[in-house]
């Protein structure tokens, strides 16, 4: 079957599973072999109607709920089910889940952010997806659709705790016009770091204009490590861990730093929005004024900030004005793997609680969350890139940028490591940066910066390098 055949066929059916809604929600696994008598399971993720995420509070209370309800009454089965919102700081909700569980307690299905699940696996706090729900959970029908590298974002130590809850990628925009004045091509795909800085050598002709903005520092905080430093360190063949150790002063590292030297030492780069609160909206607000040439984000930036007519810095000629392309490996073939090109992704998990009275019906219920039926219910007219790649082959199909990224960003994506010591190793990473465009060297911020790894981890054996 050909592409567009292809395409086609997969339309008719997702848009079917939609009008179709009360099939497609929930799996053939029968609830009624549970422990107990009545079945009465909870769901619990980051979002309050109203507040926090409503949409998908709103989504998980009115859609998903009731048909799975319904469809598990019409099997014969008496299911309840209850949703827990929550409203909070994601540490929070983070730090509520974990007393729960410590206490083996808490809801039947959670949401985790990616990087949680190995913090939660090593504690214990959940377990293998196999072991809560047995192993017909390899039979549902929706990890055809999810592919292998998406589905790394619930993995730890090659083992699934549960189902991707949708991604992300993050790709160099470029401002169409701003180009067109600086005589650079408005099809832009830069092969290496060198055609990035020299698009941005010849962006700095031009009056008023910051060439390229790579988010930098401490007040950009995790923006800085997803946006800048771990795309760039993948670009140079490096990553940020190996196993349980975390790499130090190491040459892929110094080529980062020196890349950050080279933009924020000769002027390409504005050094204050890395100081500033809200460096990274003044960023945004620059570039949707033309104002700025180059810019390193993620597809939210495309969806959320930029979209004509809801976008917090709106462009009403976004479609025509915004191009985009992948970030380039140092040079051709030096990325990790030996890629040419990398990106990097984040993303939440949905998990089960290893000590559900009820595993069969909470994987069923896990499961009409990721139906194609159901994310077609949550996205509505709009466009996100899913897991599914059944329901991306349609919401994305009027929207060439997000189906660039789930065409050509996430084949070549990492994840950040989901271990517990992430938030003080990206910490320490956002500080490197700030060393440098304050005017240290490289070399001195990758010494700083492994001095620190081995302090906040509790020795240089955890360290490499």
């Amino acid at each position: 079957m050909g592409a567009i055949a292809r395409r086609t066929a997969l339309r008719a059916a997702v848009l079917g599973a939609g009008s179709a809604a009360l099939a497609g929600c929930g799996s053939a696994l029968d609830p009624r072999g549970d422990a107990g008598g009545d079945v009465a399971l909870t769901v619990a993720t980051n979002a309050v109607s109203g507040g926090k995420n409503a949409d998908e509070a709103d989504w998980i209370e009115k859609w998903v709920i009731p048909r799975f309800v319904a469809r598990q009454k019409a099997k014969g089965a008496d299911v309840r089910v209850a949703f827990l919102p929550s409203g909070v700081d994601d540490e929070q909700y983070k730090t509520k889940l974990a007393l729960d569980l410590k206490a083996q307690a808490g809801p039947d299905i959670m949401g985790l952010d990616g990087i949680w699940v190995g913090e939660f696996a090593q504690a214990r706090y959940i377990a293998p997806l196999r072991e809560v729900a047995g192993d017909g959970m390899a039979d549902w029908e929706g990890w055809r659709q999810i592919s292998p590298k998406v589905r790394s974002l619930a993995r730890f130590e090659d083992r699934l705790y549960g189902i991707p809850a949708g991604t992300d990628a993050r790709v160099l925009y470029f401002h169409k016009p701003l180009f067109r004045k600086a005589g650079l091509p408005t099809d832009w795909r830069p092969a290496s770091w060198r055609d990035v800085l020299d698009a941005a050598r010849e962006l700095k002709r031009l009056e008023g204009v910051t060439p390229l903005q790579i988010n930098a520092g401490t007040a950009m905080g995790e923006a800085t490590t997803m946006q800048g430093v771990l795309p760039l360190l993948a670009g140079a063949g490096g990553w940020v861990s190996k196993g349980d150790r975390w790499y130090g002063d190491t040459p892929q590292l110094r080529a980062v730093l020196g890349f950050y030297r080279d933009v924020y030492g000769s002027g390409l780069g504005d050094p204050r929005l890395q100081q500033e609160a809200k460096g990274r909206d003044k960023s945004f607000e620059r570039f949707a004024e033309g104002k700025l040439g180059i810019l390193a984000e993620g597809d939210y930036f495309w969806r959320d900030v930029l979209a004509p007519e809801t976008g917090t810095a709106a462009m009403k000629r976004r479609d025509n004005d915004v191009g985009y392309a992948l970030f380039p490996a140092r040079a051709p073939g030096e990325g990790l793997g030996g890629r040419d090109h990398v990106s990097l992704s984040g993303g939440a998990v949905h998990v089960l609680n290893p000590h559900t009275r009820h595993p069969r019906a909470a994987f069923a219920l896990l499961t009409a969350l990721h139906s194609a039926a159901a994310l077609r219910a949550r996205l509505g007219d709009s466009a996100m890139i899913t897991e599914r790649d059944d329901v991306n082959d349609v919401v994305l199909d009027q929207d060439p940028m997000l189906r660039f990224c789930a065409e050509a960003a996430l084949p070549v994506t990492a994840y950040r490591p989901p271990l517990a010591a992430y938030t003080a190793v990206s910490l320490a990473l956002q500080e490197a940066t700030a060393q440098v465009v304050a005017g240290k060297s490289p070399g001195q911020a990758a010494r700083a910066y492994r001095k620190e790894l081995s302090e906040v981890l509790g020795g240089s054996d955890h360290v490499i390098g």
